[in-house]
């Protein structure tokens, strides 16, 4: 009951429908209780006005009334419409004898009129009436058999509301759904949308009451938009700007490498020049990163990725030379991408170039590609530790290092990776490379193989 109440309180869906079936419920059965006493009474008058004419014939036809009491037509009579007719002026006639004449012992002392008896432990509707001649005749009915009839009409009375209210009841609520419909598919469509897809929620088909609250919305993702875009022009700013005093600096120690310097010196300079090296690696992924959280631009040629594989090689070669690492592309499948071809570049570059320093010396990176279900799967491998379950998620955050890790980075690379999937439209999944020993990374990137503008139409 208290859950049931929590939802009643959260959902204005279900308040509205609970709302109006409880009223309809309510005015049904008040709207029932008034029918079927209106239909019980009337009922009742009628079966009395029956009694009257039945009175009023025997006054205007000077019907003769012993044939009325007489056991033989009393028991083939119907017992539901039988209506019993007797003198009760002669005394000879209703003495409480129950004789041919009085079948029933009605008292002498009845007034004109309707009355209700009891008579042998049975009720009855009795109507007494003077004839002009001076003779007093009762009509009477057992009022067991006119309640019956009376409340068998007046539950006829209710069946249209016992069929309609449950029919009424289910159109309401379908209904409420229906009108609600809209705010659903507005919130699937914004849950749906990923983090770059800033645009404005289309207004025309909300309802009035709801576009206020998507006018706010919509400005909001105007506002989203703007700081995502100065955050972003914000690194690439500071970025620029740094990578010329370190450009200045490298070229210092460079100079400075010439000058005859003691072992001490030029060790401490050799340290001092990988450091700049660093910002300078770390100020190109800032960029890179910054590239990748803009907005997309459409391709206008597919790329191959054989190619893309074989630019990203030659670039990161001297690296796997440098490790003894065995690293190549399997098979000659390839598959043509309508992406934009510097993307493809940054995320296949990123993907090798981790492989690349994680893999021991000796160790073996392997490139693929395949095609399933309408997109291309990019494939890389290596013999590395690999990225444990738990910290799956969190890699793909900037600047963070898996645990452990004794490589020099940025903790850049996954993360430009990542904002370049989402940008383009597709997916990255990480798993292990032997899923026995939990050894390796395998990392599979699934990108749409259609044209994307060919599809807009």
């Amino acid at each position: 009951m208290d859950g049931f109440k929590k939802r009643l309180n959260e959902s204005v869906q279900l308040k509205l429908s609970f709302s109006l079936s409880l009223a309809i419920l309510v005015i049904a059965v008040v709207a029932g209780i008034f029918s079927f006493i209106s239909a019980f009474d009337e009922a009742h008058e009628l079966q009395d006005d029956m009694l009257r004419q039945v009175a009023a014939l025997f006054d205007r036809q000077h019907l003769p009334l012993a044939h009325f009491g007489n056991d033989r037509h009393a028991k083939d009579s119907d017992e539901e419409s039988r209506v019993i007719v007797q003198h009760l002026a002669d005394g000879s006639k209703a003495t409480g004898k129950r004789d041919a004449g009085a079948p029933l012992p009605l008292p002498l002392t009845l007034l004109d009129g309707l009355h209700t008896l009891e008579v042998n432990g049975e009720p009855f509707r009795v109507l007494v009436k003077t004839t002009p001649s001076g003779e007093r005749v009762a009509v009477a009915q057992e009022t067991a058999m006119r309640d019956e009839i009376a409340r068998d009409s007046a539950l006829r009375t209710l069946m249209p509301f016992l069929i309609l209210v449950p029919i009424l009841l289910l159109i309401v609520a379908d209904l409420v759904r229906k009108m609600f419909r809209p705010i659903a598919s507005l919130s699937a469509e914004i849950d749906q949308r990923a983090e770059q897809e800033l645009h404005p929620v289309e207004e025309s088909h909300i309802p009035a009451e709801v576009r206020p609250f998507v006018v706010a919305i919509n400005r909001l993702l105007v506002r989203v938009g703007q700081s995502m875009e100065t955050q972003r022009r914000f690194v690439a700013d500071a970025a620029h700007e740094l990578r010329s005093p370190l450009t200045a600096l490298s070229l210092q120690a460079e100079r400075l490498a010439q000058v005859d310097m003691s072992d001490i010196a030029r060790e401490r300079l050799m340290a001092l020049s990988r450091g700049i090296e660093r910002g300078r690696d770390l100020l190109d992924q800032l960029l890179t990163l910054a590239k990748a959280q803009a907005a997309p631009e459409q391709p206008k040629s597919p790329v191959s990725v054989q190619y893309i594989y074989r630019q990203v090689l030659e670039d990161l070669m001297p690296l796997a030379e440098a490790k003894h690492v065995d690293i190549g592309v399997e098979g000659e499948q390839d598959a043509q991408l309508w992406v934009n071809e510097l993307d493809l570049i940054a995320v296949v570059k990123n993907l090798v170039d981790n492989a690349i320093r994680y893999t021991p010396d000796g160790g073996k990176v392997d490139l693929s590609v395949a095609t399933e279900g309408g997109r291309a799967i990019l494939r890389i491998q290596d013999s590395g530790p690999g990225i444990q379950v738990v910290e799956r998620e969190r890699v793909f955050d900037p600047f963070y290092r898996t645990l452990g890790s004794d490589q020099v980075g940025s903790g850049l690379g996954l993360s430009i990776v990542k904002a370049v999937t989402d940008r383009i439209g597709a997916e990255i999944q990480l798993g292990f490379s032997d899923e026995v020993r939990h050894s390796g990374l395998c990392v599979c990137v699934f990108v749409p193989v259609a044209n994307p503008l060919q599809e807009a139409p």
